[in-house]
């Protein structure tokens, strides 16, 4: 007997769990790979790259470089103007030239490469915004009412007949 109650609450979560998840927006994070097929390297506007492009929390960077030249460092704005990299405020560099930076934070982000090449050109901003709402629905415009009650009974119609094949298969 129990171990029919346990199968039938598995059910149960499990149809709870799949409503959930069709009811609840998908968000889905991007991981942006900053410059595209040329990576994060010298001869590339970073500026003109990221313009037509929303970063928006969750998303991340993904920097392919030379591990041998390049660097990623993450710096204030002053220091990206000025391309100073004494001083930066996080060290992405893993050293293997596939750096990963999750931009988890509603702000401008400024990266730069040190050694000489930010002079060059090979740095970032970005502004880092909150996702956008989900969008609404539209109102529905019909010209019967009825096919608006009709909508709004056929789900609660499927759970019933449901939970009486269920009772029907429980009691017999």
């Amino acid at each position: 007997m129990e171990g029919v109650r346990g199968g039938r609450m598995m059910v149960v979560v499990a149809i709870l769990a799949c409503a959930t998840m069709v009811m609840v927006p998908e968000v889905e994070a991007v991981r942006w790979i900053v410059g595209s097929d040329k990576g994060w390297n010298t001869n590339v506007n970073y500026t003109i790259w990221a313009q037509d492009k929303h970063f928006y929390n969750g998303d991340w960077l993904f920097f392919v470089h030379d591990r041998n030249l390049m660097d990623v460092l993450e710096v204030n704005k002053t220091d990206y103007e000025s391309c100073n990299s004494d001083h930066p405020l996080k060290n992405w560099t893993t050293k293997v030239g596939r750096d990963v930076v999750p931009l988890n934070e509603t702000r401008p982000y400024y990266f730069i490469s040190g050694k000489g090449f930010c002079y060059g050109g090979v740095k970032l901003s970005v502004l880092v915004e909150n996702p956008p709402p989900p969008p609404t629905a539209s109102p529905i415009t019909s010209s019967s009412p009825s096919s608006t009650y009709r909508g709004q009974i056929v789900l609660p119609v499927v759970f019933a007949i449901g939970a009486m094949w269920d009772a029907f298969i429980w009691f017999w």
